[in-house]
């Protein structure tokens, strides 16, 4: 045996042991495994008890230290060697794929098509459109003046920008509207604080301006020279003011337009479709108010559309002569209601679309002489178009079981093109003009798969799985011709459930080195997302939280009883709130999943949701609840991961995580690792990836994600036992 030992100071000793163990060890429930003999043991993390006393309960925390690295506190050297020996011992441990990853790398990287254009979408005057070129990471944002066919000018070259930077985003592209200036945000460390520029397109050259610490959401008035953006808190990075720029003035001038003084709402700042308001949307969870004024009169002061109503939620879209607002005042799952320009207090709403208990209305497309109705029914989305002039109604037909639909680049009020992009399981993205006067359909660019690709080899399904409480849980699957259902064929099943958000379908040409290789790919639409209604929502919240568990479990379970797979062969991932879902199943069920991939996972839920300094925390008290009240406490503490780390034996797990990240901090899923290793009873592998240069999203560049992709299938892969 042989010590590694770290000195903290005189009080602490050891920061973790490595131990090299002579002695072959065969992890259990992996027969076919590649990882059968590493020699290697893991970093064994510093123990600092630290007690929590809430509601007379006291919880040790031995590993609070790890979040020194984010509070600038004495330890943070010591995260950071922490997090990189756990990186080492992955490395180590993936040895035997090495190989294999590179190759899987080329294999994915070269279905894509390097050289390759989006397609133009016309406003004011400019069709604007982005390009890649082949072997660079980013794209080119340019535009056309009139026609296609007259010459290109190149608004950002983000190629160019981002050289010698490890990571690079750009955020907003909003054109003045007399066509000369951009503003655009730029973030060049993943922690989501962009800072604003504006570029003078007229002579190429940057103006002086430069707003930072901001959410990289400029919006110009039309006067071209004012901009109004949102303002973050530099600690918690919260949206915290809204904040008018005057170009060429100071940004230390900028005048405060509102300061946002509840922590638990986020706002933000956006133009209408026809470019005639400017709205200030202040919202919660559950719900919110929007404040307005005329694009044209950026002077004036902004007037508030609906006040602040308990448990109301609404949006609004303004035509010609009225405004249309989607709400669910009344109304669950929402309706659209109008009102006059000058009159737009509830009291002068009118129905337009009344509230339909089995269908959730989930967004308003306005144009000057169609409305469009964004819905979704039985967990699938339907476009609905209203004729203002006819007042007749009908919908798209998609023509698959289980798909994927979204409104794209509908810029253009006045024109009768509805743009949308389609794609499922099988079919690639495909981007449609729908002509909203002759019903017709026109295809104006489908992915293409350099090598090939054939649908006709691959077979989607959509069923529904009864969990044990009796709901109905949507499920989509997809595999190769020539699966069986015999229990043999691996299957990796997924789900987010978490801020009524909808996880749809979607084509995924990474995704074919798994189908190819035997693997079913499965996705369960779980309580707490949105696709079945509100009602899917609230029931997936607060102190309904547990039944996202309970239903991805139940879905797991199914696909064993009915031979997709078997515990043997079962694999699931998730992520953010998705990789809270994996924290809790391999707690609540560690038997059933051979492996399971959590990304940046939010596991450490109690501690924090009573931290208000962390970045969302407030934010987020309507969807998970506060702790500091006793319900909402001994509620979060029956399914919170990291507290629900108990002796027993754990899947084998991959997690990821960003040291920038700052929806979910790096020091939860290092904590739980921590934890993981010092508890759990099997010989399973656990390894913990943190990419020290990254945040929540992970890498910006076009090709590096997909050493991400290699890494997490050569895992699956080696614990199949499949090399190549």
């Amino acid at each position: 045996m042989q010590n590694l030992t770290f000195f903290l100071n005189k009080k602490y000793v050891v920061l973790f042991l490595i131990i090299i163990n002579f002695f072959a060890c065969k992890p259990k429930n992996m027969e076919n495994s590649i990882f059968n003999n590493s020699t290697v043991k893991p970093p064994i993390a510093l123990i600092k008890p630290v007690p929590r006393v809430l509601h007379n309960d006291t919880v040790i925390d031995n590993y609070a230290w790890m979040k020194d690295y984010f509070t600038k506190g004495t330890d943070s050297n010591l995260v950071v060697e922490y997090l990189k020996a756990e990186n080492n011992y992955l490395d180590t441990i993936m040895q035997p794929t090495k190989k294999f990853q590179e190759e899987l790398f080329t294999e994915i990287k070269k279905r894509i098509k390097e050289k390759d254009e989006s397609v133009p979408y016309f406003k004011n005057g400019y069709f604007y459109y982005s390009r890649t070129e082949e072997g660079k990471q980013y794209y080119k944002y340019c535009r056309k003046k009139g026609s296609l066919t007259a010459a290109e000018e190149i608004i950002l070259d983000v190629d160019k920008m981002a050289e010698g930077l490890a990571y690079f985003s750009v955020s907003g592209f909003e054109i003045s509207e007399n066509n000369n200036l951009v503003a655009f945000g730029v973030d060049k460390l993943s922690r989501r604080q962009y800072t604003i520029y504006v570029k003078d397109l007229t002579t190429g050259e940057l103006l002086p301006d430069k707003i930072e610490n901001t959410e990289g959401d400029p919006c110009f008035a039309a006067d071209n020279k004012t901009i109004f953006y949102t303002s973050k808190n530099k600690k918690t990075l919260l949206s915290e003011k809204i904040n008018k720029h005057i170009l060429g003035q100071p940004s230390s001038q900028d005048i405060n337009v509102y300061t946002e003084l509840d922590k638990s709402n986020y706002i933000g700042i956006y133009k209408s479709k026809n470019d005639k308001y400017i709205f200030l949307n202040s919202q919660g969870t559950l719900s919110n108010e929007l404040k307005f004024i005329k694009s044209n009169e950026p002077e004036k002061a902004f007037q508030v559309f609906q006040p602040r109503t308990k448990d109301v939620l609404y949006s609004v879209y303004p035509l010609e002569d009225k405004f249309l607002i989607r709400t669910n005042l009344n109304a669950k799952n929402f309706k659209v209601v109008e009102c006059p320009l000058d009159k737009t207090k509830s009291e002068n709403w009118k129905d337009v679309l009344p509230h339909q208990s089995d269908i959730l209305l989930e967004d308003v497309l306005e144009f000057k002489d169609f409305v469009v109705f964004k819905e979704r029914k039985k967990g699938l989305t339907q476009f609905q178009i209203k004729n203002i002039k006819s007042n007749q109604s009908y919908f798209v037909d998609f023509g698959e079981p289980t798909y994927n639909a979204y409104l794209v680049n509908n810029v253009d009020y006045n024109t009768i093109q509805l743009r949308y992009q389609f794609n499922s399981l099988i079919t690639p993205n495909s981007q449609f003009d729908y002509n909203m006067e002759t019903k017709d359909k026109k295809l104006l660019k489908q992915q293409e798969i350099i090598g090939g690709y054939n649908a006709q080899e691959y077979l989607s399904e959509r069923i529904f799985v009864e969990s044990r409480d009796h709901v109905q849980i949507p499920v989509s699957i997809v595999y190769k011709k020539g699966f069986k259902k015999d229990g043999n064929a691996p299957l990796l099943l997924n789900a987010y459930g978490s801020y009524g958000i909808s996880y749809d379908v979607n084509f995924s040409s990474s995704r074919l080195s798994l189908l190819d290789r035997g693997f079913v790919y499965v996705i369960a639409n779980i309580r707490g997302g949105e696709e079945l209604g509100r009602s899917w929502y609230e029931d997936g919240k607060l102190l309904k939280k547990i039944n996202t568990f309970n239903d991805f479990i139940d879905v797991g379970k199914y696909l064993v009883d009915n031979k997709y797979t078997s515990s043997k062969h079962l694999y699931a991932k998730g992520g953010s709130a998705g990789g809270l879902l994996m924290g809790a199943i391999v707690n609540m069920a560690p038997d059933l999943w051979n492996g399971v991939i959590a990304n940046v996972p939010f596991v450490d839920v109690i501690n924090t949701m009573l931290d208000e300094s962390i970045p969302l925390t407030t934010n987020e008290f309507s969807e998970w609840g506060n702790p500091k009240e006793k319900e909402s406490y001994l509620y979060m503490k029956k399914y919170n991961p990291y507290e629900n780390v108990t002796p027993q034996s754990y899947p084998n797990l991959l997690v990821t995580t960003g040291l920038h990240d700052s929806q979910v901090q790096y020091f939860e899923p290092s904590k739980w690792v921590a934890k993981l290793r010092a508890t759990k009873t099997d010989n399973n592998l656990l390894l913990l990836k943190t990419e020290m240069n990254f945040g929540h999203g992970g890498a910006s560049g076009r090709f590096d994600y997909i050493k991400e992709i290699a890494l997490e299938y050569a895992f699956l892969f080696g614990l199949e036992g499949i090399s190549r």
